[in-house]
C-alpha cells in the first residue's frame, strides 16, 4: 500500500515513511492509495473468528509486507491487550466503553499501536534522535506518553493547553520522567496544534531533529482505531442495523468508524457529537465550512474549531456534501446539557459517565428521536473515564468518585513542564534539544 497527501502535491509513499514523517513534504495529510474491500468471507465470519485475526485482516492491507506477519499480530495484541466491553445501558442503547487500557481513554489503542509501528521502523544507524512531537486537547498526551514507554532512542514532546485540561490529564502528562518534555502553551488547543504543524514544516528544525507525530494525523494513530467498530459489531450478535454516536473533535476516531464502513463493515450511519465548537455540524446542516473561535468547556478534548481528520473524511466521500449528509448527522450541546446528560444517567441508568460520553448520548438520542428510529442498535462510543474529569461528574451527581489504583499513584507527584507562547519558542527548544 502505498500512501498519497491529500494536498496532492507529494510523491506517494509507503507506510513506513508515512508513520516516521507525520505529514507529507507539502503538509497534507497523508490517505491510502487505493480504496480496500474486506471478504464477504470474513465478514460473514465476524461472530466466529478471533480477534487478535480479525484485526489483523482489519489492517494487513494497509500495511502490505512491511512488517512481517508475526510482527504485527505481536503489535496488535499488545495494543488491544484490555478490555474493551460493550455494556447495554437501556433497551438497545449501548456505551462503547475504550476507556479501560493504561490511561484510561480511547486514545490507547491508537498510540500503543503507532508507538510499536515505529518502534518496529526507527532507524538505528540515523544520527539523528527521534523525536515524537504532539499537541493533545487532553487524552492524547497521556495515552503518547505511556505508549512509548519502553522503546529506544525515542523523546516525546508533548503541547498541551495550559488551564485548560483536567488535573488527572495534566499529571498523566507532566509525570513521566525525562524522555517525556511536556509544554503548556498558553493558548488553546488549535494554537499548539499549529505549532506543531509549522515545526514539521520548518527545514531548519528538519536538517537537525527527525521529527514524527503522535496525534491522529499521524496514520498508525489513525487506521487502528477501526479495530474497536469491529469488536463492536462482533460483541452485539443481532442483525440489527448499527448507528455509532462518536463525541467529535479532531475527528479521528469517527473518521476510523467510517473507514471502516468504507472497507466493509456494515455500519448504518454515524452521528458526530460535538460541544460547542461545532464547525462540523453547522456544515453537515448548512453546507459552509466556517472555523470559529474555539470557546473553552467542560469536555475539553473536544474544544477543536479546525478539525484535522475531516479532509480524510471528504475525501472518503469524494467532497460530496450529499455523501456525507447521507453517512453522517452532526449535533452539538452545551455544557449544561452535558451536566445534566450526566445526571440523567446516572439517576435513571445507574451509569457515570464523562462529559465526552454523556455529549455522544446525547447525539444519539436526539437522532434516533429526530428519524424515529427502533429496531436499530444505538452504540456511544464512551471515550474516557469519568474520574479524568472528577470535578465535572462529582458536581454533575452529587456524589464523589474514587480514584483508580493508576491515577491515585500519580496525583500527588510534582509536574515537570514547560511554559511557551510562541511557535518561535517551541523552534528555539527544538533545535537546542539536539
Amino acid at each position: 500500500m502505498k500512501y498519497i497527501s491529500l494536498n496532492y502535491d507529494s510523491a506517494p509513499t509507503s507506510f513506513r515513511n508515512a508513520v516516521i514523517n507525520g505529514l507529507a513534504p507539502d503538509k497534507g495529510l497523508y490517505f491510502p492509495e487505493k480504496e480496500i474491500c474486506l471478504s464477504n468471507k470474513l465478514l460473514e465470519s465476524l461472530y466466529e473468528i478471533e480477534e487478535i485475526e480479525l484485526c489483523y485482516e482489519v489492517i494487513k492491507d494497509f500495511i502490505g509486507d512491511e512488517i512481517p506477519k508475526n510482527r504485527l499480530i505481536d503489535i496488535i495484541a499488545n495494543t488491544i491487550s484490555f478490555e474493551i466491553p460493550v455494556k447495554e445501558i437501556e433497551n438497545s442503547i449501548y456505551s462503547l466503553e475504550l476507556f479501560h487500557g493504561p490511561t484510561l481513554a480511547f486514545k490507547d489503542v491508537g498510540a500503543k499501536f503507532m508507538a510499536l509501528c515505529l518502534d518496529y521502523f526507527k532507524d538505528n544507524n540515523s544520527s539523528k534522535k527521534m523525536t515524537v512531537l504532539v499537541a493533545t486537547s487532553g487524552d492524547t498526551g497521556g495515552a503518547v506518553a505511556n505508549g512509548f514507554l519502553g522503546t529506544k532512542d525515542i523523546d516525546v514532546c508533548i503541547l498541551y493547553p495550559k488551564g485548560k485540561i483536567s488535573e488527572v490529564q495534566e499529571k498523566q502528562i507532566t509525570t513521566n520522567g525525562s524522555f517525556v518534555q511536556a509544554i503548556e502553551v498558553e493558548g488553546d488547543f488549535d494554537l499548539c496544534q499549529s505549532m506543531v504543524k509549522n515545526a514539521f514544516n520548518d527545514y531548519n528544525i528538519n536538517k537537525k531533529v527527525s521529527l514524527t507525530s503522535a496525534n491522529s494525523i499521524n496514520v498508525a494513530r489513525w487506521l487502528p482505531q477501526m479495530f474497536y467498530y469491529f469488536l463492536a459489531s462482533k460483541r452485539i450478535e443481532n442483525n440489527y442495523p448499527n448507528i455509532f454516536s462518536v463525541p467529535s473533535g479532531n475527528f479521528g476516531n469517527i473518521c476510523a468508524g467510517i473507514l471502516a464502513k468504507s472497507i466493509g463493515l456494515s455500519i448504518e450511519h454515524f452521528v458526530a457529537s460535538t460541544n460547542i465548537n461545532d464547525t462540523i455540524p453547522r456544515y453537515i446542516k448548512e453546507g459552509i465550512y466556517e472555523p470559529l473561535k474555539t470557546k473553552s468547556t467542560i469536555s475539553n478534548a473536544m474544544d477543536v474549531s479546525e478539525p484535522s481528520n475531516f479532509i480524510r473524511i471528504q475525501k472518503i466521500f469524494n467532497n460530496d456534501l450529499q455523501k456525507i449528509r447521507k453517512n453522517i448527522s452532526g449535533y452539538s450541546f452545551d455544557d449544561k446539557s452535558t451536566m445534566d446528560c450526566i445526571r440523567k444517567l446516572n439517576q435513571e441508568n445507574n451509569y457515570i459517565a464523562d462529559p465526552h460520553t454523556a455529549i455522544g448520548y446525547l447525539g444519539l438520542k436526539k437522532y434516533l428521536k429526530e428519524n424515529n428510529l427502533s429496531n436499530c442498535n444505538g452504540i456511544f462510543v464512551s471515550t474516557a473515564h469519568p474520574i479524568k474529569f472528577k470535578d465535572t461528574v462529582e458536581n454533575s451527581i452529587n456524589s464523589q468518585i474514587e480514584y483508580p489504583d493508576s491515577i491515585r499513584s500519580i496525583m500527588n507527584k510534582e509536574k515537570s513542564t514547560l511554559t511557551m507562547k510562541s511557535y518561535s519558542e517551541l523552534k528555539e527548544y527544538l533545535i537546542q534539544k539536539d
